[in-house]
């Protein structure tokens, strides 16, 4: 995981790591409140509903148990309702029992008519609680910092979007609320039992204590599962992702089955280890089962003795049983779902993992626009490494000024691309200062700096969309005419003219079914449109033939007039084109001038610009030149 880069004179803090595994349900639940804050209204009344559904259950046995002992058994009525009703007879009898039984159906009705509503608002607030969480979690990864994103797999991000993020709504709707529903039953229930036979409420309550062993018992062991499993899960999927991103790689080696052994043996691991754990719930639930129905066959026993001894009626035990599987059958629904809940909790250890990573650092306080930025970059003893020391820049010194081209030759691994992704702010610089027009880079808003640099990569991305929507990724707000301006300018408007739909045509994953060369001046386009003072090449043309490269090349001199264009050269004519070269070598400016003057000064790069002009591969005795060449 990437941390916050020290740099220069200002303090850095250390990157919030993930919390430890043995993270408390607790602090889990306190970590998820402020997600929860803003869903309070609905929150509130699924509690309100789901409290209502304990007291219209409460209410429902009573109009079964008047029947048994008033209505069916011919005892006396009690003397309020003697009182209302007069003497009772037979007709009395069958008006009573239809009463009683419009009342019973009329509470049930009621009971159903809540249970309906607060499944609504129960469906409705877990799914907008996913959502949510999704787009918090979408938006914190993508301002987490580019080094965060180059070490991690992004099959991982997607599972903790796509998967993790219910665990908050399975916390919630099958956890909180559920273990809420039972305390507020078994308070209920329990006092009215309780005002029945307060031996037969103390009775009903000694479950509880084995409940909470097996329960207690069954989490410790489980949770160190669960979170395995997720693991192997988000590896799965990373290795489907890997798959599907080199997919041109598995054909060309004709890896098919080599992949799908691969896949199945990772897929074998997770189903074996998902069945264990179904079956560790499948021995729980029985367990938890058995307890509750012998609790309920304790109460059944002694509260028929007490019927059989006047002490209580029929009705009355009748009621005690229903109350009895009210306050069981809520605690037993949780203890058969804690595999979900642990799932759930593993998740949420997973997403506050990733929530706690902290992003890159957005503005300083009182940074400035880069609106009327006009381009003059200077690099003052810059040094940057990454968070775990390794060093990759030392000293670096230059300026590049407005309408001129810096480029930037040297070995794999001599800095090139570190040192142009400090521009941008891509990582930030660990010594020195990077000043544009004066003033540290680190002093600008970022989003605004970034708007006013173009990047031309080496491999040009383009996203799903029409051909005009991924040129004015450069610039979204601009109009029709201005990018067909801009596909001219690089030389794309006759090709994508010839395209079924021309500029309305769609872009296949990747850019599939363009050339090299067309997706490049697409890329160079964007660029164009963006009309920004920074310009950054990531050797645009080094796997185009050389009537492409002429014709990218072409629409680059246009690009760069007034610009100032920093440069990663692999190529002699990238070279030759250059207004400056730099020769990096293990991080260093070895070298800079134009070319002639390098070809006299730096056997480093002269042995380079000799390999590059006559197309040939380095063989390992020039690679060994060049190598004792670098380190000379």
């Amino acid at each position: 995981m990437s941390g916050i880069f020290a740099r220069g004179r200002r303090d850095a803090s250390p990157e919030t790591g993930a919390p430890p595994a043995s993270a408390a349900p607790e602090s889990l639940l306190r970590w998820m409140v402020p997600y929860l804050r803003p869903h309070r209204g609905n929150l509130g009344l699924l509690g309100g509903l789901l409290f209502l559904e304990v007291v219209l259950g409460a209410l429902q046995p009573w109009p079964l148990a008047f029947v048994l002992d008033y209505v069916l058994t011919g005892r006396p009525l009690p003397a309020f309702l003697a009182d209302l009703v007069g003497p009772v007879n037979v007709q009395t009898r069958v008006v009573m029992l239809l009463v009683v039984a419009i009342a019973g159906v009329a509470l049930a009705l009621a009971n159903q008519l809540v249970t309906f509503q607060a499944t609504q608002v129960q469906v409705r607030t877990g799914q907008r609680l996913v959502y949510d969480l999704r787009y918090k979690l979408f938006e914190h990864i993508q301002r987490l910092r580019l080094h965060h994103h180059v070490t991690t797999n992004t099959g991982d991000a997607v599972y903790r979007i796509d998967v993790d993020s219910y665990s908050i709504e399975n916390l919630v709707m099958s956890g909180v609320f559920p273990l809420l529903t039972s305390t507020a039953a078994l308070v209920v229930m329990f006092s009215l039992m309780a005002s029945i036979d307060p031996t037969i409420a103390l009775l009903s309550l000694s479950v509880v204590p084995f409940l909470y062993i097996s329960l207690r018992h069954y989490m410790r062991t489980l949770v160190h599962r669960i979170e395995a499993v997720k693991s192997l899960e988000s590896r799965l999927v990373e290795k489907l992702y890997e798959v599907f991103a080199a997919m041109r790689l598995v054909k060309g080696f004709a890896r098919e089955p080599f992949e799908l052994g691969r896949y199945r043996r990772a897929g074998d691991e997770v189903m074996a280890a998902r069945i264990d754990i179904t079956r560790q719930e499948s021995a729980f639930s029985v367990t938890i089962s058995v307890i509750t129905m012998l609790g309920t066959a304790l109460v059944l026993v002694v509260g028929g003795l007490a019927v059989t001894r006047g002490q209580m009626t029929i009705g009355e035990l009748t009621v005690v049983l229903t109350y009895l599987g009210s306050v069981y059958g809520p605690l037993s629904e949780v203890a058969h779902t804690s595999g979900q809940l642990q799932d759930a909790l593993a998740g949420a250890k997973r997403l506050r993992a990733t929530l706690a990573l902290e992003p890159e650092r957005m503005d300083e306080p009182g940074a400035v626009a880069a609106d009327e930025l006009v381009g003059r970059v200077r690099f003052e003893g810059v040094g940057f490494a990454y968070p775990d020391g390794t060093e990759v820049l030392h000293d670096i010194n230059f300026t590049a000024e407005p309408g001129e081209m810096v480029a930037l030759v040297g070995l794999t691994g001599a800095g090139k691309t570190t040192l142009v992704s400090l521009v941008p702010r891509l990582y930030d610089v660990t010594e020195g200062h990077l000043l544009i027009d004066g003033v540290d880079v680190r002093d600008y808003q970022l989003r605004s700096l970034r708007s006013r640099i173009a990047l031309v990569p080496q491999e040009p991305v383009l996203l799903q969309g029409t051909i005009a929507d991924n040129l004015r990724y450069g610039r979204l707000d601009a109009h029709d005419e201005d990018v067909e301006a801009a596909a001219r300018a690089a030389h794309a408007h006759d090709f994508i003219a010839h395209l079924p739909k021309g500029y309305d045509t769609e872009v296949s994953e990747a850019g599939g079914g363009l050339s090299g060369g067309e997706r490049q001046r697409l890329s160079v386009a964007r660029a164009l449109l963006k009309n920004a003072p920074i310009l950054i090449l990531d050797e645009p043309t080094s796997s185009l033939d050389a009537i492409s490269e002429e014709i990218v090349f072409s629409a680059l001199r246009r690009l760069r007039a007034g610009r100032t264009t920093i440069v990663i050269a692999h190529r002699l004519s990238t070279v030759r084109d250059a207004d400056r070269i730099l020769v990096l070598d293990g991080g260093r400016i070895a070298a800079q001038g134009r070319h002639e003057e390098l070809m006299r000064s730096s056997q480093l790069y002269a042995h380079m610009c000799e390999r590059l002009s006559i197309g040939r591969s380095l063989d390992p005795e020039t690679v060994d030149e060049l190598m004792k060449a670098a380190t000379g």
